[in-house]
C-alpha cells in the first residue's frame, strides 16, 4: 500500500515538474523549487532524519533500494546500470549515461527523471529528499536530454535542469537550470546563457 501510494505520488510529481519563471540572474529562483516539495513536520521530538523507516515506506523498502543502488554505482555496464535504476521507478531515458559512484537518492528514487542521452558525471549525489532538525521534505528531480552534469555535484530535490544544459563539476543545484545553459558553482550561478545558441 505505502509503495504504490509513494510511486503513484511521484509520476504526478515528475510530470508536475516544469521549468519555473527565471529570477534576475538568469536561473530559477529557490522558492520555485520550494514550492515544488512536500514539506512534513518531524513526527517526533527528535530529528526527522531518526524516523526515515516510517516516513519512507520501512527498513526493507530501503534496503532493497540501497542495495540496488549500490550495484548500480560499481557496475561498469551503463546498460545495466539503467536496468537497475528502472527497477526502482527512476524514469531513463535511452543512451543515458550514469557515472561511476553516482549517489542515487535511497529513500524515494521513483522521483528521478534523467531524459536521454544524459550524462551524470563520477560521484555526483541526485536527492529527492532532504531532511532537518525539524521538518522533511521530498521533491522531484527532473533532468532533461542531453544534459551534461559534472563530477562531485550534487542536485537538491525539486530541480529542473532544462534540456541541453551543462553543470560544472563541483556544483550544488539549488535551483533550476535553464535549458542550453552553463551553470556552476556553489550553489550555482550563470556561467553563459543558452549555449546552443553561441557559434561553435
Amino acid at each position: 500500500m505505502i509503495r504504490h501510494n509513494l510511486h503513484k505520488r511521484a509520476h504526478a510529481a515528475s510530470q508536475a515538474a516544469q521549468p519555473g519563471p527565471l529570477a534576475s540572474d538568469g536561473l530559477g529562483s529557490s522558492a520555485v523549487r520550494k514550492q515544488r516539495l512536500e514539506i512534513y513536520p518531524s513526527p517526533g521530538p527528535h530529528n526527522a532524519l531518526w524516523y526515515f523507516p516510517k516516513l519512507t515506506g520501512g527498513y526493507l523498502r530501503v534496503a532493497k533500494n540501497a542495495l540496488v543502488i549500490q550495484l548500480a554505482r560499481y557496475t561498469p555496464m551503463l546498460w545495466l546500470k539503467n536496468i537497475l535504476y528502472r527497477m526502482l521507478g527512476i524514469q531513463v531515458g535511452p543512451h543515458t549515461s550514469v557515472g561511476l559512484m553516482v549517489m542515487i537518492d535511497i529513500f524515494f528514487p521513483e522521483l528521478l527523471s534523467i531524459g536521454e542521452n544524459s550524462v551524470i558525471g563520477y560521484n555526483s549525489v541526485l536527492l529527492c529528499h532532504e531532511f532537518t532538525r525539524n521538518e522533511w521534505r521530498r521533491g522531484p528531480v527532473q533532468i532533461g536530454r542531453d544534459v551534461t552534469i559534472g563530477a562531485n555535484c550534487t542536485i537538491l530535490p525539486g530541480v529542473v535542469i532544462g534540456d541541453g544544459a551543462t553543470v560544472s563539476a563541483m556544483s550544488l543545484v539549488n535551483r533550476d537550470v535553464p535549458a542550453g545553459s552553463f551553470v556552476g558553482g556553489v550553489p550555482i550561478r550563470l556561467l553563459r546563457p543558452n549555449q546552443s545558441s553561441d557559434p561553435a
